[in-house]
């Protein structure tokens, strides 16, 4: 039974990896965001070390997205404010179309909430991009998320669903949605992006 457990033991490490990178990963993006604007470069920064852990073993995602973070600061800070200033009006929108009764309200409701959902397509694939290609521009990663997030409906969806089920599933976690919420759908991005992906 020992020779067992032994046997098991590097195989659970390595399973317990997938929660723990990318949960440190996600918590330099939480502290990161504390600027509010800058979410965005932090989501680029946290697919960058998550890439470095994926694609070169290196471990030190937490570290490693804080190094990265003002590159993308620097590259990203006027994108970030237009999709913060977007995003909160958006979630204005939202919040006083679900005030109201009238039966028109639910169509404009329904409109807000496709954009909100594309929105966040967009920007997972943006990460995950700029993630991957840390020397590109903002027009090659803005090009780049659009193939990725919208190019195939059932990738977009699973990017989606993606974003969703990483909350809902860790709230079973302390601090779940907060560390696994953002590096989950990037992780998943990453991997749609990945080239080995499409090579026989």
């Amino acid at each position: 039974m020992q020779a067992t457990l032994s046997s098991g033991w590097p195989t659970l490490l390595r399973r317990l990896e997938f929660v723990a990178y990318p949960a440190a990963a996600g918590a330099a993006f939480a502290v990161l965001s504390l600027g509010v604007v800058t979410w965005l470069p932090a989501l680029a920064a946290m697919a960058h070390g998550l890439q470095r852990w994926r694609a070169e073993g290196d471990s030190h995602c937490f570290s490693n997205t804080f190094r990265s973070f003002p590159t993308y600061w620097r590259s990203l800070w006027r994108h970030s404010l237009a999709s913060t200033a977007a995003g909160a009006v958006l979630a204005a929108n939202i919040v006083h179309l679900l005030g109201r009764s009238e039966p028109w309200t639910f169509v404009l409701l329904a409109a807000q909430m496709g954009i909100a959902a594309a929105l966040v397509i967009h920007h997972v694939a943006f990460a995950a991009e700029a993630g991957r290609a840390p020397a590109g521009t903002v027009r090659t990663w803005t090009l780049g998320a659009l193939a990725l997030g919208f190019g195939s409906a059932a990738r977009g969806t699973a990017l989606l669903g993606a974003v969703i089920s990483a909350v809902l599933l860790s709230l079973v976690v302390p601090l779940g949605p907060l560390l696994l919420g953002p590096s989950i759908p990037v992780l998943l991005a990453l991997s749609f992006a990945d080239p080995r992906r499409h090579t026989s």
